[in-house]
């Protein structure tokens, strides 16, 4: 083989390897066909639940002061103890107060036999003041008898009218007394009877006052109150009523829209591992300011066993109204913001599709801007990219 031949057995090997070699580029320089899981988004229910978390509440504070200005005899609570509705917590000594009691009682049966005396001789006066009245109305007309037959005078017939005149004013005095005096019901009698009873009523409260009791199921949260020590006009309990508690909920924005009123609540404590505690809506507060976003969701819990106590912190789950519409699953979102989501056409090509987030629950979530059969791909997170060329699998 001469030179020249040589030469064309080396370009053409040459040629042969450079057409291997860039067919093998473009082989690897194409994307593998990756499999996906697609639904087509359709019509469904959506039952959406709200995760907020908050903070537990008492149901109130209570504030316990004395007006009573007696020493304190015993003290039987401390800061933390757990106290039930009626319980004794404190007593105030009461020996100056049944002095007292016992002087009003003698005062009201006192009142009460006076009264029962005026009511007798009220109505002995009003009989007397009768009897005369008839007396002198017999003696003039016997005097106006006389005076026809030429017996007496008429001046002593005068007289005798003016008797009359005087024992129809004597009888209707005594009517008078009689009626104001009333009877074992109404009247001024009855007026002091119940004015001397009100007064023994009065200081048999401050008595039982004295006893200072609990008025809420709840725990001690504050005792400044010592054996010997007067009440004074300061505080000298404070209780927090723990029976029924708020949990107090964070929430911003939007996510109040569909809250409602009494609705029901499930929640859960690090505190109380493995527990659920079932609570309502009892009110949903506005920001304090305007120039603040956030609301507070106030979800009353009963609290029976107590294990719910001021202060833990709290994870709630809120069910909101049902919606209708377009769904795809949660997971088939490329984004946090949920406003892109993969799409694969007649061709199983994928393309990023933008819609609009409406509601969601833990599985689905209602989008507007998707026609209804559109193939979604399912998880969100596969690494597809527009355009690709996928095999896709229901």
């Amino acid at each position: 083989m001469n030179s020249n031949s040589r030469s064309r057995c080396l370009v053409g090997l040459c040629l042969l390897v450079g057409v291997v070699g860039c067919a093998r580029a473009d082989k690897q320089a194409q994307p593998p066909v990756q499999s996906v899981h697609v639904v087509a988004a359709q019509a469904r229910t959506v039952r959406p639940v709200l995760k907020l978390s908050g903070i537990v509440a008492p149901l109130q504070n209570v504030a316990l002061s004395s007006s009573l200005q007696e020493p304190t005899d015993a003290v039987y609570v401390n800061e933390g103890d757990s106290v039930r509705k009626g319980q004794l917590l404190a007593q105030l000594n009461t020996a100056d107060l049944r002095a007292s009691l016992a002087q009003a009682q003698a005062h009201l049966s006192q009142t009460q036999y006076q009264a029962s005396l005026a009511l007798q001789q009220g109505g002995d006066q009003v009989r007397s003041a009768q009897a005369a009245l008839n007396l002198s109305r017999a003696d003039m007309a016997r005097d106006e008898q006389l005076v026809k037959q030429g017996y007496i005078s008429v001046q002593q017939l005068d007289t005798q009218r003016t008797n009359v005149a005087q024992a129809q004013a004597a009888l209707n005095q005594a009517i008078a007394n009689q009626q104001a005096n009333g009877t074992n019901s109404v009247g001024m009698q009855q007026a002091n009877i119940a004015q001397a009873q009100a007064a023994v009523e009065q200081i048999q409260a401050q008595i039982a006052r004295a006893a200072i009791v609990s008025p809420v199921d709840g725990i001690v949260v504050n005792r400044n109150l010592n054996p010997g020590e007067y009440p004074g006009t300061r505080q000298i309990f404070t209780l927090q009523e723990i029976a029924r508690v708020y949990a107090e909920l964070n929430a911003y924005g939007q996510q109040i829209a569909g809250i409602q009123q009494d609705g029901d609540v499930a929640l859960t404590a690090p505190a109380a591992p493995g527990r659920t505690f079932n609570g309502r809506i009892d009110a949903i507060l506005s920001p304090t300011t305007p120039s603040t976003n956030g609301f507070i969701i106030k979800v009353l819990v009963p609290n029976h066993d107590r294990t719910l106590r001021p202060g833990m912190t709290v994870s709630a789950q809120l069910s909101l109204p049902e919606h209708n519409g377009i769904a795809i699953p949660v997971s088939s979102f490329i984004d946090d913001t949920h406003a892109t989501i993969l799409t694969v056409d007649g061709d199983n090509v994928a393309h990023v599709a933008r819609v609009s987030e409406v509601i969601e629950d833990p599985s689905y979530a209602i989008v507007t801007g998707l026609p209804a059969g559109t193939k979604v791909v399912v998880n969100g997170q596969s690494n597809v990219t527009d355009g690709q060329k996928v095999v896709a699998s229901i």
